[in-house]
């Protein structure tokens, strides 16, 4: 199972940190309660897990875990009892450092009911297409949900877990918090517009439109 490093890998001392600091700015948010929701990180030939049942204003950068792509822990510590989409997704995607996961309130809420994200407002296309897909329902920790969740990013940044949450993507753990903030965003008007109706829905051709855009979009882009 092939993992090359999307980027050259900072130090194990930097990223743990980062991942503390991602895990509690989500907490402070609200994105995620307790000890819910768990971040993992690409290193060279292993990545770095946050530990089960720990809640995030606990957590110190020691407790990360290291894994190798076997799924074997490297040193000590207990992963969190998602850490085999984690594994899976960073093997199985080369453009992806870092994985977020989430049980956000608006994201959450559109997974409990099995649906998808539409295209009701272009930056959906953040998340790499014209949908965020939602997956059918699988018992956290398996295989299945991996697998399920691997089909549902597949071509995306970011997907819903039936009946549980989100996961964002990123090529570094900086763009992959940031998308899950804008998933969670675009998950709440979505919601909102619900109470009113059923939004209107952009075409395929119009949020092809705004991908190629996006290309180009930002600062030192055309």
């Amino acid at each position: 199972m092939g993992h090359p490093a999307a980027s050259a890998p900072d130090s194990q001392e930097i990223l743990r940190s980062a991942m503390v600091v991602g895990a509690q700015r989500l907490s402070a948010l609200g994105l995620n309660r307790g000890s819910s929701g768990n971040i993992g990180v690409r290193l060279a030939q292993s990545f770095l897990v946050t530990p089960s049942g720990i809640p995030a204003e606990e957590l110190m950068p020691q407790m990360m875990v290291e894994m190798d792509f076997s799924g074997t822990v490297l040193g000590s510590g207990k992963p969190s009892s998602e850490w085999r989409f984690h594994r899976d997704i960073l093997a199985a995607r080369a453009d992806i450092g870092a994985v977020v996961h989430t049980h956000s309130r608006y994201a959450t809420s559109l997974a409990c009911l099995q649906r998808d994200i539409p295209a009701f407002h272009y930056m959906i296309a953040a998340a790499g297409g014209d949908t965020i897909r939602c997956t059918p329902y699988a018992l956290f920790g398996t295989q299945e949900l991996s697998d399920l969740a691997l089909q549902a990013l597949s071509g995306r940044k970011a997907c819903l877990l039936g009946n549980h949450g989100m996961i964002a993507l990123g090529a570094d753990l900086k763009a992959a918090l940031a998308l899950t903030l804008e998933v969670e965003s675009l998950a709440q008007h979505y919601w909102t517009a619900l109470q009113l109706g059923e939004p209107n829905i952009l075409s395929k051709q119009q949020m092809q439109t705004v991908m190629e855009k996006f290309e180009t979009y930002g600062q030192g882009k055309g």
